[in-house]
């Protein structure tokens, strides 16, 4: 994060703006990502005069920062009708997208709208590997024609690679795949459980000694790697326990489309829902919003006591959905101790108890 963020997340955070929203317009896709952690069934979706509404709310509110994403995002026929009222309302905007929609009229309107970026997943740059990810044959060459065209349409587009066992060893040539079409690269290396609580996705994680060598190539810049882990500080001083978690609920939220609020995409806790309540009063007093900006590193029962607590990406959505918000993220501390060789406070307790 550059400095000039890091000052506005201050600010947001300081003055309880919601500096940033991911929106998903649609959970639907043309996609079965055999990792995704989203049902595709539409229940109900917002309508675009759900969204307008919406959208206004989250100007009047001081949202700067607008994430549109699903699903597929495409597949709602006014999404272009969604950006332009989001531009005209000064968002900065990132749309995410699998991209194999996208042709030089809709790359056109992506351009001609000022979208800031666009975010392409990208699993492997072998068609069979990403193919049998994506379950459509043929949607890696589709992605690639269309980030091919963004890019020489002067579009900023990110290929973003998420890391399992069938791409473990694929980053490198994604990442020589980007270069080579004059796209940026970031890499993910941990798999999200399904919103709806089932940890069976977790399987498709990468073995902690796979792990380590990812964590540590250098061919990887720190920039590169989503949530990036900061290495170890030298000690838990006042400061660092004072510091929030992360800016979950503080500064970001996320809106289903269906109008739920939740602190995160990571973090499903239901915390209200527009069609219910105006976005500004869910944001200033709902319960559970309250809560989780209540939690300061000095909170965190285990975690505290960690020799990470002070440069560690601890996420507390993927510790809520371990059971606890309060509680350590597994897939964390295994970056942690793959980052640095120091096992976590976690990780210690867990050996002893196994050991006992």
């Amino acid at each position: 994060m550059s400095t000039i963020l890091e000052n506005m997340n201050t600010k947001a955070v300081a003055l309880g703006i919601p500096l940033g929203v991911h929106l998903d317009l649609t959970w639907r896709c043309n996609e079965r990502c055999i990792h995704c952690y989203l049902d595709h069934d539409d229940l109900g979706e917002m309508t675009y005069e759900e969204i307008d509404d919406l959208m206004t709310q989250m100007a009047d509110a001081g949202v700067f920062f607008l994430t549109l994403s699903g699903g597929e995002p495409l597949l709602r026929h006014d999404l272009f009708d969604i950006i332009r009222r989001a531009r005209a309302l000064m968002f900065n905007v990132k749309l995410k997208t699998n991209a194999i929609l996208i042709r030089e009229k809709e790359a056109a309107l992506i351009r001609d709208l000022g979208v800031e970026t666009v975010q392409v997943s990208v699993y492997s740059h072998r068609p069979e590997v990403h193919d049998a990810i994506t379950k459509v044959k043929g949607s890696l060459q589709r992605s690639i024609d269309a980030i091919r065209f963004m890019v020489s349409q002067g579009l900023k587009v990110t290929m973003a690679n998420v890391v399992m066992k069938q791409t473990r060893w694929d980053y490198p040539g994604v990442q020589a795949l980007a270069a080579e079409l004059g796209a940026h690269f970031t890499i993910d290396p941990t798999i999200t459980p399904h919103i709806n609580g089932d940890r069976s996705l977790l399987k498709l994680n990468v073995s902690r000694e796979d792990l380590r060598v990812i964590m540590n190539d250098k061919s990887i810049t720190s920039a590169a790697v989503e949530d990036q882990f900061i290495a170890v500080a030298p000690g838990a001083d006042e400061d660092v326990m004072d510091n929030i978690p992360c800016s979950a609920g503080h500064s970001a939220c996320y809106v289903s489309p269906y109008g739920d609020v939740y602190p995160c995409v990571q973090f499903p806790l239901p915390s209200g829902n527009v069609r219910q309540q105006k976005f500004i009063d869910i944001w200033k007093d709902s319960p559970q919003l309250a809560e989780v900006r209540s939690i300061r590193s000095r909170d965190l029962p285990v975690c505290s006591t960690c020799a990470h607590v002070g440069g560690c990406s601890r996420c507390p959505g993927l510790a809520y959905m371990e059971g606890n918000m309060r509680g350590p993220s597994t897939a964390d501390c295994e970056k942690s101790f793959a980052t640095t060789g120091v096992p976590s406070a976690n990780m210690l307790r867990k050996a002893a108890a196994s050991s006992a």
